[in-house]
């Protein structure tokens, strides 16, 4: 398999969608769809009466008509829901899931993964997160039966993944052990997912799966060595992200400090040194900062395999970010008036994340503080261990009285934002709330938001996929070339 120079970020909630990495994977460079929260994507677009028949055709390839024939029967709206209907979402995840919710999210990964690779032969990833751990099983396995190339996770180690990757393949059975907070040192919680329990017959139906290759999302160079020696499979090679990046970064190494604006400060111990990354011998990309052509040529001439680019996608013709908000926030960019912000607290994760700041986004404090609390969603709860030895969630931003009286401390949910939901809107599945209240968006990106007019070709107020890869590949002497069937 020939290595991607350019690899596409994984992009919020549906923001790297289908169509951006299949733009990317047909122009030889490896197109990568976001898995996180796909299932309730699949159940807004069905919601929304699946205009141009997209996800019906891809669920209609899988040799499962039953469970397809469930799926839509739930989800799909003939002509669209009324505007003022709300969503229907799925059930949130917990350690013992119901089996038409993994068999929603196989199938939401399998769409999201058949639709990029459709009708070429291009490399397509998919992009999961490992602290929103409960639907990673289904998730994989879909993508999987869709012939997914690559794997990318990061927030948190993942070290169980390759190996899970490597039973997939065959259809065995899979757990995934989960954090729990409270958790006793012999505990042992674990989320199961059996592809033949949740699809009788598969495993005849689909033969052997291709196991696809894993790439960890790293911050540091120790890191990288401690997944080796810990990694229940083999690792491919590892993306090396740094604080620069779009969405969750790595918190500072040391003790947490924030400049005057109240962002973290980062300093020399979080910068990775190519040069740790040679002796481990696995392919590595690059990422934060990286979408600019010098320093592809650079990072290139210094050894690493290329670099992994998101920000730069993020606002492009065929990214998933909703029309509008997209045209808004590249009007700033043009307009030299964007900011992003990163936040040492917005994220329940508790992980630092990157805000723009965007007029009528939850960027702004007092649309902020508007907003009615509520977690109906639930990627980012956490387990925790009751003081009975039982098993709930949680989540800091869901109400402060739920919170609290799951034994959550005040302090834990101040100026936590609803990402689940504000991502949901940035991608325009907003949820609409019985009072007629809309879910905002939240836009988050990279520290090089501001650079991305470098993109937008001249008399122009917009740009393509193509449009980026021609300019990152020109100090190369490359070109994008697209990709046959």
């Amino acid at each position: 398999m020939k290595l991607p120079v350019i690899i596409q970020g994984g992009l919020g909630v549906a923001i790297s969608n289908w169509t951006l990495a299949k733009a990317v994977s047909r122009l030889g460079q490896l197109g990568v769809v976001s898995g996180t929260g796909i299932n309730r994507v699949l159940a807004s677009r069905l919601a929304d009466g699946d205009l141009g028949g997209h996800m019906r055709r891809a669920l209609e390839s899988l040799p499962l008509p039953e469970v397809v024939q469930n799926i839509l029967g739930r989800y799909y709206i003939p002509g669209g829901k009324a505007p003022a209907a709300p969503y229907k979402s799925p059930p949130a995840y917990t350690v013992n899931p119901p089996i038409t919710l993994d068999q929603l999210t196989a199938l939401a990964n399998y769409v999201e993964v058949f639709l990029a690779k459709e009708n070429h032969d291009g490399l397509v990833g998919i992009n999961l997160l490992e602290k929103v751990q409960m639907p990673n099983l289904a998730s994989l396995y879909g993508a999987m039966l869709a012939g997914v190339d690559y794997v990318l996770m990061g927030a948190g180690i993942p070290t169980q993944v390759a190996g899970i990757l490597d039973k997939l393949a065959h259809h065995e059975p899979v757990s995934y052990r989960l954090d729990v907070h409270g958790a006793r040192p012999d505990d042992n919680v674990r989320i199961h997912f059996d592809p033949e329990r949740i699809f009788p017959g598969i495993a005849r139906l689909s033969g052997q799966l291709k196991r696809p290759k894993f790439l960890p999302i790293i911050s540091s160079a120790p890191l990288a060595q401690a997944l080796l020696r810990r990694s229940e499979g083999a690792i491919d090679g590892f993306v090396v992200e740094g604080p620069t990046a779009g969405g969750h970064n790595a918190p500072p190494r040391g003790a947490l400090k924030l400049n005057d604006k109240g962002e973290p400060i980062y300093g020399e111990k979080d910068v990775v040194d190519l040069e740790k990354m040679k002796p481990f011998g696995l392919p590595f990309w690059f990422a934060g900062g990286y979408g600019n052509p010098q320093r592809l040529k650079d990072t290139l001439a210094a050894g690493a395999t290329g670099v992994q680019a998101g920000t730069a996608f993020a606002l492009c013709d065929e990214s998933g970010m909703e029309a509008s908000l997209k045209q808004s926030v590249l009007r700033q960019v043009l307009d030299e008036a964007v900011q992003v912000f990163t936040s040492p607290i917005a994220s329940p994760t508790g992980f630092p994340f990157k805000v723009a700041q965007v007029p009528g986004t939850l960027s702004d404090p007092e649309l902020y503080a508007a907003r009615n609390r509520i977690c109906d969603l639930g990627f980012l709860r956490v387990i925790f261990r009751k003081d009975d030895g039982s098993l709930n969630y949680r989540c800091p931003a869901e109400p402060v009285d739920d919170y609290m009286r799951k034994g959550g401390k005040l302090e834990d949910t101040v100026g936590r934002a609803c990402l689940c939901n504000n991502l949901m809107a940035t991608a325009g599945y907003g949820q609409r709330r019985k009072d007629g209240a809309m879910e905002r968006s939240l836009v988050t990106s990279g520290d090089d938001l501001v650079m991305m007019g470098q993109f937008v070709p001249a008399g122009k107020t917009s740009y393509s996929a193509e449009d980026v890869l021609r300019y990152l590949l020109g100090l190369l002497g490359q070109t994008p070339a697209a990709q046959g069937a």
